[in-house]
């Protein structure tokens, strides 16, 4: 009997947060007043869109780094592919893969940098990253403020050469003749994987439309993190992720490894950032980038992540509570006190501080866990 509560006690912690957020879901979804239909459309979208920059989080998970707040990085570096593909006018899937091969160096070079930096700051990658994110961050506001356009800002010193990044659409350039403006407009882009193929489902009076070529891209992606698990790579990243100090013993690079793991992190990021505005259709070109970390970490704790583990499937229950949360509950909010601002304070509240929470929840089940291990010690005793 005292076996089972601890049993039940220790499920319970280990899946606080999705628990509490299926409850926040259950209560939210009636006073919303929105049909399935509706939600069930939402959430095969918000999947769609969403997952693949989220499991490119797991990859760094398993190598012991934590959360990559620095996927930010790899995200502008896709934003930097789709403004360049939108200036050339390439549409459609080539204009995808074209973005996604322009953002592959640019990610890898970032990811690379920032690889170098975490390894400078073990046992401190999560809060290294976010702060690297702000910097690197500043860099890319210089570069699509000042150095692309028709004429560039930046002039190399006794040479009266300016440096710049020739784009030469009116509908992309500032008018004075550099700098990109705030929101472009991927015309040619928007659904470009999305409606590549298509599959419509009724649903009660409802038709569901389900974008299967993004799915089976982000189907292959998981096959992908599968397969890489059980890799000579993937298995140095997993003794890494449990002792450091045990695989540098062991012969694994540990350095070296540690920067594969954030530079593909950091690629697929840039991926999943194109394959996220193309569903959107507009890139808001200094902001876009902004919560693409702390949303995607976020919707990860909330699948019941943890700083040190996670999975496929921490990924999918994850987005669907958190977008559900970000659907209802404005108007659950609304129709509670008639206000649907508190819905917009709730869904800031659940970015930031489902973080903040999950964080302390981590350190409380590590405890847990050791006390656990503990009684179990002194039983076989």
């Amino acid at each position: 009997m005292i076996d089972m509560k601890d049993n039940i006690k220790h499920f319970l912690i280990s899946n606080s947060v999705p628990i509490i957020f299926i409850a926040l879901s259950a209560f939210a979804i009636p006073l919303s007043g929105f049909s399935y239909g509706y939600l069930v459309q939402e959430m095969l979208t918000r999947l769609a869109r969403n997952s693949f920059l989220v499991l490119s989080l797991l990859i760094p998970i398993m190598a012991g780094m934590g959360l990559n707040f620095g996927m930010v990085l790899g995200a502008m570096a896709g934003q930097i592919g789709l403004i360049l593909v939108t200036d050339w006018s390439v549409v459609g899937i080539p204009g995808l893969v074209l973005a996604a091969i322009i953002s592959m160096p640019i990610a890898a070079v970032l990811g690379y940098v920032c690889g170098n930096v975490l390894n400078r700051a073990k046992g401190r990658e999560m809060v290294t990253s976010y702060i690297l994110g702000f910097f690197i961050n500043g860099i890319y506001q210089f570069v699509v403020l000042y150095l692309i356009g028709i004429k560039g800002m930046l002039r190399i010193p006794f040479t009266g050469m300016d440096i710049r990044i020739p784009v030469t659409n009116p509908q992309l350039v500032l008018s004075r003749g550099y700098g990109i403006r705030n929101a472009i407009n991927l015309t040619g882009l928007r659904h470009a994987l999305d409606n590549a193929f298509q599959f419509n489902v009724p649903f009660g009076s409802a038709v569901i439309d389900i974008p299967v070529s993004t799915y089976a891209l982000i189907a292959f992606f998981c096959v992908f993190i599968v397969w890489f698990r059980r890799t000579k790579l993937g298995q140095d990243m997993r003794a890494i992720g449990q002792d450091m100090a045990v695989a540098d013993s062991s012969g694994i690079a540990v350095e070296r490894t540690r920067i594969i793991a954030i530079v593909i992190s950091t690629m697929l990021a840039a991926f999943g950032q194109i394959i996220f505005l193309q569903n959107i259709g507009t890139m808001n070109t200094y902001n876009s980038h902004d919560q693409t970390g702390m949303f995607s970490i976020a919707a990860l704790l909330i699948g019941g992540a943890t700083v040190s583990k996670a999975s496929i499937a921490n990924v999918f229950v994850g987005v669907t509570l958190f977008h559900l949360m970000f659907v209802v509950s404005p108007m659950a909010g609304k129709e509670l006190i008639g206000q649907a601002q508190l819905g917009e304070y709730f869904r800031v509240f659940v970015s930031y501080g489902i973080i903040a929470v999950a964080l302390v929840l981590h350190a409380w089940k590590r405890y847990q866990e050791r006390e656990r291990s503990r009684r179990g010690l002194r039983g076989e005793a």
